[in-house]
């Protein structure tokens, strides 16, 4: 391992098996096939999510162009969560605009009906009084999601969305194994609707400005729009 080399790269991590391998040479064959198998298993479960630890995207330079992040963030969610439906951004406008209450707040005529989702915002309480999507119920935890879909026909669409989507996507899985046919994840979530110039709402009032999260995930929202 060279000086200055992170722990978990993949020259460092096979460093570091050739030397427990020296020192436990001693030990019976069947328990060092063991060992090295649960070190690979470790390794392969964390470098997904090591690579957007806070360290990693701290050291990136503040810019209004997150790319890599944005791309490493929303491939890691899909991953993480391969049966969860992920809905973009312009997509949920596009339904939201021809239910005809995305932003008028206007019933659609008949000609016009269309079956407008159910948002469920899925963030803390904090973040959700700060800016949240319109008419968006604040559903924090499973039981809280549960009871916001009361009376709700299992076929009604149900889009949830959090600051870039993992927890959004966690609790869209866990409504699918409780038989909720329509859910969706709002890929990139409120930090990308936002960034795209997209309406948040305090209430009934449009405003300028999202929670942020932490000041590690927080980059990936630009920073004009950080509340702080």
């Amino acid at each position: 391992m060279r000086r200055g080399e992170l722990w978990w790269s993949k020259p460092a991590v096979s460093c570091n098996v050739r030397l427990v391998v020296r020192l436990v040479r001693p030990v019976c064959p069947a328990c060092l096939v063991c060992l090295v198998c649960a070190v690979c298993a470790v390794y392969t479960a964390f470098i997904p999510t090591a690579a957007l630890s806070a360290p990693a995207i701290s050291a990136q330079e503040e810019s209004e162009d997150n790319t890599v992040f944005w791309s490493t963030t929303l491939k890691m969610i899909r991953v993480k969560f391969p049966g969860v439906a992920q809905l973009s951004t312009d997509s949920l406008q596009t339904w939201l605009d021809e239910s005809g209450q995305a932003q008028t707040g206007q019933a659609p005529t008949e000609q016009e009906q269309v079956e407008r989702p159910l948002l469920l915002d899925v963030r803390e309480k904090e973040e959700y009084e700060v800016s949240h999507l319109k008419d968006a119920v604040l559903a924090v935890s499973e039981k809280e999601a549960l009871k916001a879909l009361e009376g709700v026909p299992p076929d009604r669409p149900v889009v949830l969305y959090c600051s870039v989507g993992y927890r959004s996507s966690e609790m869209a899985s866990f409504l699918q194994k409780r038989g909720f046919e329509k859910v969706y994840n709002l890929e990139g979530s409120i930090f990308a609707w936002a960034n795209e110039g997209k309406p948040v709402y305090r209430g009934e009032e449009r405003v300028r400005v999202v929670h942020p999260f932490d000041q590690v995930w927080g980059k990936l929202l630009k920073k004009v729009l950080r509340s702080w």
